[in-house]
């Protein structure tokens, strides 16, 4: 009987092994999204937006399709009740998509947290892990303005989403912006 017990225990520590090692997750950064063929355009020092890209930013990256990946952005909210946000978009800077010109789609990723994320702001610093999936989605974003549709390249849901003080491989806005303000770190 001993015999069947350690051996059930050793096949258990197996699995829960085999199972950990599937689903290792990738770090990887803005940049990581854009398809290899993609040059990085970046025009004295501002951000990279749609308008510059031959494709409007709409190819993809597929290279990370369905891997468990971790990626630091800001969150604006698209889904929200109160201060608990059900889905929202992750963008590579501050500002982007009500305050300045939006990302092109593969610089956008449309997030579902597993459970409901108490945001503090619009564009809290955080983290996402989740199974990466490139493909348009439109979501509608309801700014000081009015109603905006975004175009994401990609999804993660039933995301695990945790606050972080920064944000790497980030594009930080021009000294001269007048929106320069949101990159200021708070104390």
């Amino acid at each position: 009987m001993n015999h069947f017990r350690s051996s059930f225990a050793l096949a258990a520590a197996l699995s829960l092994s085999t199972a950990g090692a599937s689903a290792e997750t990738t770090h990887i950064f803005w940049r990581d999204l854009r398809p290899a063929s993609q040059a990085v355009a970046v025009d004295a020092g501002l951000p990279m937006i749609a308008a510059k890209l031959p494709d409007h930013g709409e190819t993809l990256s597929l290279s990370l399709q369905d891997k468990t990946v971790q990626l630091a952005g800001y969150a604006l909210p698209v889904d929200r009740d109160g201060d608990l946000v059900y889905q929202f978009l992750l963008v590579p800077w501050t500002g982007a998509c009500s305050h300045m010109p939006t990302p092109p789609p593969n610089q956008i990723v449309l997030v579902t947290p597993a459970h409901p994320y108490k945001m503090k702001e619009a564009y809290e610093p955080v983290a996402v892990t989740g199974t990466l999936q490139p493909g348009m989605e439109k979501s509608q974003l309801f700014i000081l303005d009015g109603v905006s549709v975004v175009q994401s390249g990609y999804t993660v849901r039933k995301a695990d989403v945790a606050s972080v003080d920064t944000v790497p491989d980030t594009v930080t806005l021009p000294v001269n912006s007048p929106w320069s303000f949101l990159n200021k770190k708070k104390n």
